[in-house]
């Protein structure tokens, strides 16, 4: 991975917003990468939900039989 720095344009209010987020000593590469699997599980969470919901819909009760 190189380690080329990128810029990222954001407006004042953004940074700002990304600034109370981020914790003393930490970089926003840091912050960043932590809200990217925080939305990365988000994202499985959903998809588990998604599937839990439809697999009920589908499935006959125990009691029913």
């Amino acid at each position: 991975m190189s380690n080329a720095n990128k810029r990222i344009p954001v407006t004042e209010e953004r940074w700002k917003e990304l600034n109370e987020l981020k914790e003393a000593g930490e970089t926003y590469d840091d912050l960043l990468a932590g809200l990217i699997q925080e939305h990365q599980r988000y994202e499985l969470a959903e998809r588990t939900r998604e599937v839990r919901d439809a697999d009920s819909e589908e499935l006959t009760s125990l009691d029913e039989l």
